[in-house]
């Protein structure tokens, strides 16, 4: 006897959490081909700020948590990635082999991330030559709740953001791919299974054009990554939002993901605390 399939409901993830938009807004994502894929939430400004307390929250225990830590569970999401390789490939719908690369791709960046949680502080922090009886000494910061208007790129791109951004220290609230934001709630389902605190990454999918620039003004916010906005004016109304309250911004644009990330990304938002000590007699 034949029988319906279960089809999935894609929804977002804030907090740790799967919540329906609180719009109960939906788009429809379809393939390069224009057949239909499914129906994703259209996540509202309510929910992007429902986002940012959700990242504010985790905040202090993610960015209090050892570097060491950090890697281990972005190494854990490496695992949990491979784990579910031949659905990320289905899912991707880019031809089975440039799906294959494009995740495997993927988890190689993960791993490479991890590897940098507990050296980019000695890479970036130094004892600094002082002429005194002082001990002065350099080390690098989470900024904070980092908002990220995720690149086209599904699945590579969006790892290539988001990795950097949470491996040292930093929560954030991620605007998934417009037209292909199915590999990024599938994403969600890998780190909410991979240790990964509640809130660190909160996931919208939606109208970038309805979200970003809420995200860009919102006072609560301390850095914007608008690497996956195409449109100049949106770029720029966000950019001038973004200055109310002095917040990074990272804008770059025609970014080759398979190319070395370098460290540019995990150290663009972090702040140097630069402590004074003196020398004991």
């Amino acid at each position: 006897m034949s029988r319906l399939p279960v089809r999935k409901t894609y929804k977002l993830f804030i907090g740790g959490a799967f919540p329906r938009s609180e719009s109960g807004r939906s788009y429809v994502v379809t393939s390069p081909k224009g057949d239909f894929l499914a129906n994703a939430s259209r996540a509202s400004r309510k929910d992007a700020r429902d986002a940012v307390v959700a990242a504010r929250k985790a905040f202090p225990g993610w960015s209090g948590a050892t570097a060491y830590n950090r890697g281990q569970i972005l190494y854990r999401v490496a695992e949990m990635l491979e784990g579910r390789r031949a659905q990320f490939v289905e899912e991707l719908g880019i031809g089975k082999k440039a799906a294959q690369e494009a995740v495997d791709a993927t988890i190689d960046r993960l791993v490479w991330y991890a590897g940098w949680s507990d050296k980019v502080s000695a890479v970036h922090g130094t004892p600094n030559p002082v002429a005194g009886p002082y001990f002065n000494l350099s080390s690098p910061e989470p900024t904070g709740v980092v908002a990220v208007i995720a690149p086209a790129d599904p699945l590579l791109g969006l790892v290539s953001v988001v990795a950097p951004m949470i491996v040292t220290g930093n929560t954030c609230v991620v605007v998934a791919s417009e037209p292909s934001p199915l590999a990024a709630i599938t994403l969600a389902e890998v780190l909410a299974t991979s240790d990964l605190p509640g809130g660190v990454v909160n996931i919208l999918t939606g109208q970038q054009a309805e979200l970003a620039p809420w995200l860009a003004s919102h006072m609560d916010v301390n850095g914007l990554d608008l690497t996956g906005v195409a449109d100049p004016d949106l770029a720029l109304r966000c950019e001038q939002d973004a200055a109310e309250n002095l917040k990074r911004v990272l804008r770059l644009s025609d970014v080759d993901w398979t190319a070395d990330p370098g460290l540019g990304r995990m150290t663009r938002f972090l702040e140097i605390k630069t402590v004074w000590h003196p020398l004991g007699i």
